[in-house]
């Protein structure tokens, strides 16, 4: 399971839609495999020296995106974060899209919720709202 502030995770969104207006829109959410097709505001969650999010929202050169590691799997603050990446989201390094306008959808609908719980299995992924 992995764990994202709501606020974090609106901050991601929201610098996302201001990269894509200053820089031309959003990158393909196919990571390149199909250019011109389905670009559209989302989030990539990535599983490589940790676990995190940051937006599809095209940089202009040199810019760096807005990066929140999940609580769990940041390596600044988990000294067994490789072993917790390892066990919930595979040995291989790995993007998955998460459409930006179903995740508001989701927070939007649950108000009272300040994190945002992403759980993995070898076959599915799936979202849950909790109040901590």
């Amino acid at each position: 399971m992995f764990t994202f502030s709501v606020t974090d995770v609106r901050a991601v969104i929201a610098r996302g839609r201001i990269d894509a207006f200053l820089n031309g829109g959003f990158r393909n959410p196919h990571y390149g495999l199909a250019p011109g097709k389905d670009e559209k505001p989302g989030l990539w969650l990535v599983g490589d020296e940790g676990v995190y999010i940051l937006s599809n929202g095209k940089l202009a050169e040199g810019q760096r995106p807005l990066v929140v590691y999940a609580e769990e799997c940041d390596p600044k603050t988990n000294p067994d974060y490789w072993h917790y990446k390892r066990q919930h989201f595979g040995g291989d390094d790995g993007i998955n899209f998460l459409d930006a306008v179903e995740l508001v959808k989701l927070i939007t609908a649950f108000p009272e919720a300040t994190h945002l719980s992403i759980e993995m299995t070898d076959t599915s992924m799936s979202f849950s709202l909790i109040r901590r």
